[in-house]
Order: structure tokens, then C-alpha cells, then sequence
């Protein structure tokens, strides 16, 4: 038994060196899944096609739409410089003295929107400079002060937010992009506030060893003070279109969950409507978005459309074809023999549902080096057996959904995680210069979530 523990351990092992080192997941994923399972003495080619390829096939039908549109709507938010407007109308209304809390709220309010990280950190970046500089604070404080803002609390903490970690539980615990909107809440605060004071006091601190912007710096950007940009009022309709029309399909009139009746469901294989009317909300709302945001610089944004759209469909492609390989990694993982001795494990490290949760989806997105790919892994082996210890425990679903969702944002910060290394990339700067405050924040979002776990278990 020991071997085929150690088999599935040297499988993931690998899956998250080679990511590190950038090799592709969609080629690795399924090499290291079937070396898994060779090891284990499973069937191979069963294994492959019928489990590693149909759970993989299954990921992207449920999620692919969310992943193409808010690709999209990040990309016309771009292109038509909302996205820029909304930074710039932030930074310059708080000014230098507040340069770090101006850059957390500009991607703070993108990412809430639904523009994605990678678009949030390339449209952000340019203004954090000007502040940055104008204020005198180290370059090398950007990274972090960007991933507090896009790659936290609005990511997967904040009640409604349409990422899509904040989607992914929905499927497994019928619940809704709102679920525990007090929980929520209150991990965002202390995400927010704690991840502010470590940056503000990292800025202290240099300024007291004279540090300030720093010189000879690369991938600088070029200063956007002649460049025009839509009103901040227009800019932010689509995002409030997103978050409104989300919210209305939901929980309002417009609920999606009543649009159907259940004999019309069972006759496309939908037991419960509560499986997909987050992701039917979300698609619609997303929609709304982006027809809004082709609205605004309607001629700029016409003459690089079909240019956008190629990027922004081949990026949407990229992405979930990653994640779902190692979804289909994962559950082939749960089918080999060595499984049941980590689930034990894991499992018996609380017996309160909550935390065991926060520690599993927390460990799977550290290892992967992906919020979304770990909690999907988390969820697709252990949803189940949680959602009956917390009926058990007389737990709500909706907190399993919040902790899961806020979890698969800790640790997954890692450095061999690709939001990361991007972030690290557009910035110019290296793990060695800007990755402490990272890491910071990684760490300070996983304490918050074990807290909440352990307080939600025990009142």
C-alpha cells in the first residue's frame, strides 16, 4: 500500500515541478496521471479514456462558457479603455499619499466586476507606476499590492464575485455565487485590512532606509498623461451590469431557477436546477456585459475586434484546457488504490467538515499551482463525502461553498503558479525582488480562512 501512496505523491510531485519549470499542464497532466496508474497496477488505457479524458470533457462542458465570456468582457474592457479609466479615475481621486490603497481598489473593483486577473494586472500596472514613482515607494512593492487586490478577497471571498472560483462550488453544493454573504464579508475584511497594514508597513520601512522607486528598472511603462480615456461613469456600467444582472438571475425576479420546469430538465439529465443556475446567471450576465462594453469607444474598439477576440478565445482555450487536465488527473487519482490512505488522512485531520475542507483545498491548489485546478480536484474527490459530514454536523452548504472557494485562494499563490509568474513578468521584477509580499498575502488569506473554519465549526 505504501508503494501506491507514493506513486500518486511522486505523480503530483512532478505535475507541480514541471509546472514550475513551464512546461505545458495539458501535455504533463495525463503522462503523470498514467505513470500513477502503472505504478498502482490499475488499467491503463481504461483509466485514460474512459476516467483522465471524460472528467476532463465534463469540466469543460460545464465551465468553458464562463471561462470564453469573461475572457471576452476582460478583453473589450480592454480594448475600449474601461478597464484603464476606471484605474486611472481611482488613483488620481486618492493620490500618491495613498498609493498602495489606490492600486488595491482599482483591481479590486475590476476583478469584483468580472475582468480577469491576468487583464486586471496588464490595465493596472501602468497607473501603479505613475503613483508608485510620484509617491516614491519601491517598485518592487507592486507585485503584491496587485495580487492583493485581483488575486484575494475579490477573487473568491466577496458574495456575488464572477470568477470563476466562486462559480466552481456551485455545481457541487447547489448553492449560488452569493452563498454565506457574512462569512464572506468578513474574510474579506481581514484579507483587506491585514494585507494593507503588511504592505504600508513594508513601505514604511523602506522609506526609513531611504529606499525609494528605485532606477534602471525593466518593462517600464510609458507615462499616460496625454492619453484619453472614457468617462469613469461609462466605464463602470458594464461591471455594474455584470454584478446587477448576476444578482437578478440569481436572487431577484429574474431568477433563472424558475425559468424551466422540472419534467423539462430530467429530459437533458438535469436532476436539479440548482446545479447549473449559477453558471446560466453568470453566462447571461456576462453577455449583457460585453454587448455594453462594445458599446463604449465603439470605433476604437471595431478596427482590433477580431485581434481581441482570437486572443481572448485562444487565452480562454489555454486556460480551461489546463484546469481540466487536472481535474481528469484528479479523478483518476481517487481510483487508485494508495487514494484512500490520503483521504483517511486529510479527512482525519478534523473531524469538523469545514476545516478539513480548508486544509484539502488548500494542500491540492498549493500542489497544482492553481486555485481553480485545485479546489475542482478537492471538490470532484471529497465534495460529496463533505456535504454529508456537514448535513451530518448540521452544517450549510453555503458555508462549505464560501470556505472551499476562499481556500482554493491561499496557497496556490505559490511560486510555481502561473498568475504569478505573469504578474512577475509584466511587472519587469523577479520572485527574489517582489515574492516576500506575495507570499505575505498567501499566507495571511490561508490564516483567514483557517479561522473561519474553525469559528463557523464550532458556533
Amino acid at each position: 500500500m505504501i508503494i501506491e501512496v507514493l506513486a500518486i505523491v511522486f505523480a503530483l510531485g512532478l505535475l507541480m515541478f514541471f509546472a514550475y519549470r513551464g512546461y505545458p499542464v495539458i501535455v504533463f497532466a495525463p503522462i503523470f496521471t498514467l505513470l500513477a496508474v502503472v505504478i498502482s497496477g490499475n488499467a491503463l488505457m481504461p483509466s485514460y479514456t474512459e476516467t483522465y479524458m471524460t472528467n476532463a470533457a465534463n469540466y469543460v462542458k460545464n465551465f468553458f462558457p464562463i471561462f470564453l465570456l469573461g475572457a471576452i468582457f476582460g478583453k473589450v474592457m480592454e480594448m475600449n479603455g474601461a478597464a484603464a479609466s476606471i484605474a486611472q479615475s481611482i488613483v488620481r481621486a486618492l493620490g500618491s499619499k495613498r498609493a498602495i490603497l489606490s492600486v488595491i481598489l482599482a483591481c479590486a473593483v475590476l476583478t469584483y466586476g468580472g475582468v480577469s486577473l491576468f487583464v486586471v494586472a496588464f490595465a493596472v500596472y501602468p497607473f501603479a507606476v505613475a503613483i508608485f514613482r510620484e509617491a516614491n515607494v519601491p517598485k518592487r512593492l507592486i507585485p503584491g499590492t496587485i495580487a492583493l487586490g485581483a488575486f484575494t478577497f475579490t477573487m473568491d471571498a466577496l458574495p456575488g464575485t464572477p470568477q470563476i472560483q466562486n462559480i466552481i462550488p456551485t455545481s457541487y453544493f447547489g448553492t449560488d455565487a452569493y452563498a454565506a454573504p457574512v462569512v464572506g464579508i468578513a474574510g474579506s475584511l481581514m484579507v483587506f485590512f491585514g494585507g494593507l497594514w503588511w504592505l504600508e508597513r513594508r513601505r514604511r520601512q523602506a522609506e526609513a532606509a531611504g529606499e525609494g522607486y528605485g532606477t534602471d528598472h525593466k518593462n517600464e511603462p510609458e507615462l499616460l498623461t496625454n492619453q484619453t480615456y472614457p468617462s469613469l461613469w461609462i466605464s463602470v456600467l458594464p461591471l455594474l451590469l455584470v454584478l446587477v444582472f448576476n444578482y437578478l438571475l440569481s436572487r431577484g425576479f429574474l431568477d433563472v431557477t424558475t425559468w424551466y420546469n422540472a419534467e423539462l430538465l430530467k429530459s437533458f439529465n438535469i436532476a436539479s436546477v440548482k446545479t447549473v443556475a449559477s453558471s446560466w446567471a453568470l453566462i447571461i450576465a456576462l453577455c449583457i456585459g460585453i454587448v455594453s462594453a462594445l458599446c463604449i469607444n465603439i470605433r476604437q474598439v471595431q478596427s482590433k475586434l477580431a485581434a481581441g477576440l482570437t486572443a481572448a478565445a485562444m487565452g480562454s482555450l489555454l486556460a480551461i484546457f489546463n484546469t481540466a487536465s487536472e481535474v481528469g488527473f484528479g479523478n483518476v487519482v481517487k481510483t487508485l488504490p494508495g487514494f484512500k490512505l490520503i483521504q483517511n488522512w486529510i479527512m482525519g485531520l478534523s473531524s469538523q467538515p469545514l476545516i478539513s475542507e480548508a486544509v484539502s483545498v488548500n494542500i491540492l491548489a498549493g500542489v497544482t499551482g492553481s486555485a481553480s485546478g485545485g479546489l475542482s480536484i478537492a471538490l470532484e474527490v471529497m465534495g460529496k463525502t463533505y456535504m454529508a459530514a456537514a448535513q451530518a454536523a448540521g452544517i450549510s452548504p453555503e458555508l462549505l461553498h464560501r470556505i472551499a472557494s476562499m481556500a482554493s485562494g491561499g496557497m496556490d499563490t505559490l511560486p510555481h503558479n502561473g498568475a504569478v509568474i505573469t504578474l512577475l513578468a509584466i511587472t519587469g521584477l523577479t520572485h527574489r525582488q517582489s515574492y516576500k509580499d506575495i507570499f505575505a498575502v498567501t499566507v495571511l488569506k490561508t490564516l483567514t480562512v483557517l479561522i473561519l473554519a474553525v469559528i463557523f465549526s464550532f458556533i
